[in-house]
């Protein structure tokens, strides 16, 4: 695909970065020359500077020829204007804006971004859906990451093997009957580094990190399992008391037995906190000092959760966090180098928002009836659900752990509201919904699970 991404940001060279992995045709746009000779220098992209609002500027680009537009830019507004500038002089197909302010997002103003408004095809908010993986890993404290899938009834969780686990030294297709009525499936594998999808005869290893596919009613109880039980949230402080910081908190304020507490340095920003929050402390000061977080009683917390701009300063709130006391510490880093850098300093879990960014629009990239999907391990691997057409190779075949090519797990089948955990005498059926765990590699198979075949025209 010929793709145009402007902004050559964090979050633009990151999309850019996947993108280009997958060979497709990148042209990126930015004012700052500097910012493209950068990208330039480090991606295979051709860059041009410039203000990407401007029709000259998107057509020096190569607009007429191009299948998408991604706009993430510093302000809402640019981004809003590219893209109906995109729309109404190029027609490209798919446009894609990014839009922080959530004033633009209430329900009162969805027509804004229609096909009779700006045309824009998704709107990504990197607030929302950061503050909502937050929420959705406060939900599951033992993980080192959760998604949910088929409408939130099955989760794909990310989980450290440690030393006592007592499905070490087993191989994967017999852990089912250690476990007969747990409803789950071990999909993934990242070792060294490196993710893949698993084979039947594979074992987990200490250190490594399984990715397990759930019925969410037993997530629970796959920590147990893990030697990981679930312990009581109650107190948690957030560090930052930004847009993503707020969100949490609002979140957190409405489970009644969680007590709240929030640090931001900014005093404008924490006064904006005090106001916009009902039964959330809000403490102004840097967190990364003691005396701060002992004031917020971070020494006795349950979580502690670094959301502040800077990936360093979180990595090193959670590193010290953990130290005064606080059981579990979750930090917000978008650089990969970082994000190892924060496992080995044992922060107990890292969340990369440029990820999930990149997850929505590789949904929108993807061939076939995907409906949902989640990049995992910085692009190496994901998972994706999807609809099995009339005319799919999925049809009747077996989801065992060695049925299907290397690289690609079968996690479960999801059909009349049913979830239907994979297995050797499971096979899929037309307008199932899917949910396959896979290598990068493995993308365009995966997507001709998903695609009609031409046979069938």
């Amino acid at each position: 695909m010929r793709v145009i991404i402007c902004g050559a940001g964090r979050v633009g060279q990151g999309i850019a970065r996947r993108l280009a992995s997958e060979d497709h045709d990148i042209v990126m746009i930015d004012q700052d020359a500097r910012l493209i000779d950068q990208v330039q220098a480090e991606i295979d992209v051709r860059g041009i500077q410039g203000h990407a609002g401007h029709p000259e500027v998107l057509r020096n680009a190569g607009a007429e020829g191009c299948d998408m537009i991604i706009a993430v830019t510093y302000f809402d507004e640019i981004n809003m204007v590219i893209c109906q500038v995109a729309d109404t002089l190029f027609s490209i197909p798919t446009k894609i804006a990014r839009v922080r302010a959530q004033e633009y997002l209430e329900p009162v103003w969805r027509s804004l971004f229609s096909r009779e408004g700006l045309g824009i095809d998704l709107v990504i908010s990197p607030e929302i859906e950061v503050g909502d993986a937050i929420l959705q890993r406060f939900k599951t404290p033992g993980a080192l990451m959760s998604v949910n899938f088929g409408r939130g009834d099955v989760q794909l969780i990310g989980i450290e093997v440690l030393p006592d686990s007592p499905v070490l030294d087993t191989a994967l297709d017999q852990i089912q009957g250690l476990f007969p009525s747990l409803n789950a499936r071990i999909v993934g594998i990242s070792r060294g580094g490196h993710a893949f999808a698993p084979r039947g005869n594979d074992h987990l290893k200490v250190g490594d990190t399984a990715y397990v596919a759930v019925l969410k009613s037993q997530s629970n109880r796959l920590n147990s399992i893990f030697n990981r039980p679930e312990t009581d949230m109650r107190k948690v402080v957030v560090v930052g008391g930004g847009n993503v910081g707020l969100y949490v908190a609002r979140g957190l304020e409405k489970q009644s037995d969680v007590r709240v507490r929030v640090i931001e340095a900014d005093i404008g920003q924490a006064e904006r906190a005090v106001s916009e929050l009902n039964r959330t402390i809000v403490i102004h000061g840097d967190g990364l000092t003691r005396n701060i977080l002992e004031e917020s009683d971070a020494i006795t917390a349950d979580l502690v959760i670094a959301t502040t701009h800077d990936d360093k300063t979180n990595i090193l709130i959670s590193k010290l966090a953990k130290q005064m006391g606080a059981k579990r510490t979750l930090a917000l880093v978008n650089a990969p180098e970082l994000a190892q850098l924060a496992r080995e300093m044992k922060v107990d879990a890292v969340l990369d928002p440029k990820a999930l960014t990149v997850s929505r629009i590789l949904m929108k990239m993807r061939r076939g009836r995907i409906l949902a999907l989640q990049s995992l391990e910085d692009g190496t691997a994901e998972i994706a659900e999807g609809v099995t057409l009339e005319t799919s190779p999925l049809i009747g075949k077996a989801l065992g752990y060695d049925d299907l090519p290397k690289g690609i797990t079968a996690a479960a089948v999801l059909r009349d509201g049913e979830v239907i955990f994979a297995g050797p005498e499971v096979s899929p059926r037309a307008n199932d919904h899917v949910l396959l765990f896979y290598e990068q590699s493995m993308t365009s198979k995966v997507e001709q699970f998903f695609r009609v075949s031409a046979d069938f025209f």
